[in-house]
């Protein structure tokens, strides 16, 4: 049938010490290694040394260890006849009737894997000679990805098109090692002492992935700023590594089906830089002026600014330049809006002495607005009495 399960987590203990060689995974793997050869070991005593070349053709009681994050592959003739995900060690045993084919790992992988198996698995008995090959079941890191001009998105929270030179790193797992190697991985990578690695310049299956992802950039830009459930700002996007990564593995996938295809998915992402063209930094800019003005903050700006605009109009004309200020037009009724109301002051009763009287609507209007501009700080009580008496004619 196939791998017997000899023993659950037993790299590097007693019963991998018991064995006279095996098999497992060569030394000094680049962290970025996705496939590769397993390679024997010699005694015990020489364990860290590949003592017989880089061979991983097995036999009938071939032992492998399988240390934590891989996943132990077997193929004969380009077929897959075994697969294993947990970490432990493994009998091949192409008769034993207690031996399985696949073993689910216990969370390492999910269902896809086994629909794969029951698509893609081998058709009958399996031959005595087995290749063996391990796969990454871990995140594969430094997976590079930018721009070399800008790319332009439609952003909800600016409401217009932004454009900018991107790059930055993701992290990348296989998701089903078995669509991974029959869909994807070139053949020339399944030999002994080849190495399928994600960031190696002249794997061209690589840089395939590369392209992908450049020309996903842009959809997966639009889809996290236009989110209504984020409400997120472009500024979040480097800040958010999850949620930027589940937008690019979502467009990747629509557009290049990396998990159901390949079994391949993008898993975090890491944006370096961001280098927004002029349109987008004057926009950028304006938005936050508008941001700045925005509830009590804002309230309290335009307060200092109006302020501003009174005590320097006051410096210049005195009282009567600060009741004209506005008035002629109702300017000055906009800092109702500003503030908690406030109850106008009450009516004064027209004097005899007040010769000749101003008309009563107008004495109303203008010291309302004044009593308003004296309860909001704008104008101090003395500058209060002196409008007072001019609107009374004293």
């Amino acid at each position: 049938m196939g791998l017997i399960q000899a023993a659950v987590g037993s790299v590097g203990g007693m019963l991998a010490d018991q064995w006279k060689d095996f098999y497992t995974v060569p030394d000094n793997l680049p962290p970025t290694a996705a496939l590769f050869a397993a390679v024997p070991r010699g005694t015990n005593a020489g364990r860290g040394a590949n003592t017989k070349g880089s061979s991983n053709i097995i036999t009938n009681g071939s032992k492998i260890v399988v240390p934590e994050g891989y996943g132990l592959l077997l193929l004969q003739d380009g077929a897959i006849t075994g697969f294993a995900s947990e970490p432990g060690a493994y009998e091949w045993n192409s008769s034993d009737v207690q031996s399985k084919s696949i073993f689910t790992g216990g969370g390492f992988v999910d269902s896809l894997i086994l629909q794969s198996w029951e698509r893609f698995k081998f058709g009958g008995q399996p031959g005595s000679q087995q290749a063996a090959f391990f796969v990454s079941l871990k995140e594969l890191p430094n997976n590079r990805f930018g721009t070399q001009s800008e790319i332009y998105w439609d952003d909800r929270y600016l409401n217009a098109q932004v454009g900018a030179i991107t790059r930055g790193t993701y992290t990348l797992k296989i998701a089903d090692p078995i669509l991974f190697v029959k869909r994807f991985v070139p053949a020339t990578y399944l030999q002994s002492g080849q190495i399928f690695d994600f960031t190696d310049l002249d794997n061209d299956a690589a840089s395939q992935l590369f392209n992908e992802v450049v020309g996903s950039l842009a959809p997966a830009f639009s889809l996290y700023t236009n989110d209504p459930s984020k409400v997120n700002r472009i500024t979040r996007i480097q800040q958010d590594s999850i949620g930027f990564a589940q937008s690019l593995s979502a467009v990747v996938e629509q557009n290049y089906q990396w998990k159901s295809d390949r079994g391949l998915e993008i898993v975090k992402t890491a944006i370096i830089s961001i280098e927004y063209d002029a349109n987008t930094k004057e926009l950028l800019k304006t938005v936050q002026r508008a941001d700045a003005l925005l509830g009590a903050r804002g309230n309290s700006n335009l307060q200092a600014s109006v302020a501003a605009g009174m005590q320097s109009a006051g410096e210049n004309a005195g009282v009567g330049g600060l009741m004209g200020i506005g008035f002629a037009t109702g300017g000055m009724a906009g800092l109702a809006g500003l503030q908690q109301p406030v109850a106008p002051a009450a009516t004064p009763a027209p004097t005899a002495a007040a010769e000749p009287a101003p008309a009563v609507d107008d004495v109303i209007v203008r010291l309302t607005k004044a009593k308003q501009m004296l309860d909001a700080g704008l104008i101090t009580q003395a500058d209060y009495d002196a409008a007072k008496a001019k609107a009374l004619g004293l």
